[in-house]
């Protein structure tokens, strides 16, 4: 049987994962901003699944979390890449495993994140790229064609 689960749940594993992460198995190493601190950002419902941000001293990563928790036969391999559609186009995402967390799928977006100079920027730099994400592209106007031989001709070059 299929459990449900919301995305205040899985974000809250997430954050809670990632902070014992760092606290576990990223000490001392020196690609960790001190100024950021862990932190889901923009988490929603998106294609049956949680769709965000994660900001880590880090890393900034895009990342999918499943709305339902699989059967184990069910799930993606790890370290299996998989692309998705989004309305500003296709992205491609590495499918990852933390034993609190479960199966997870992230987008590299910043790493390291010397770039940033407080928390602040860094979420909304999250909440921009959230965005853009879901905006379509603008069409394409005002393309120059070709000229014809004929408008050549009659000199409308």
């Amino acid at each position: 049987m299929m459990q449900s689960f919301s995305c205040d749940k899985q974000v809250q594993a997430l954050e809670s994962t990632f902070i014992a992460i760092q606290q576990e198995r990223m000490q001392g190493i020196p690609i960790l901003n001190p100024a950021l601190h862990v932190e889901a950002v923009g988490f929603q419902t998106w294609e049956n699944a949680c769709l965000g941000i994660l900001i880590t001293p880090w890393f900034m990563n895009l990342l999918i979390l499943p709305l339902v928790a699989d059967k184990p036969a069910q799930l993606p391999s790890t370290d299996e890449k998989k692309s998705y559609q989004f309305p500003s186009g296709i992205y491609e995402f590495l499918v990852s495993y933390e034993a609190n967390l479960g199966i997870y799928q992230s987008c590299s977006l910043f790493s390291p994140m010397f770039d940033f100079a407080d928390q602040a920027m860094a979420r909304e730099t999250a909440q921009a790229i959230l965005t853009l994400l879901m905006t379509a592209p603008e069409p394409k106007t005002n393309v120059k064609k070709g000229i014809s031989r004929r408008e050549l001709l009659r000199g409308k070059a």
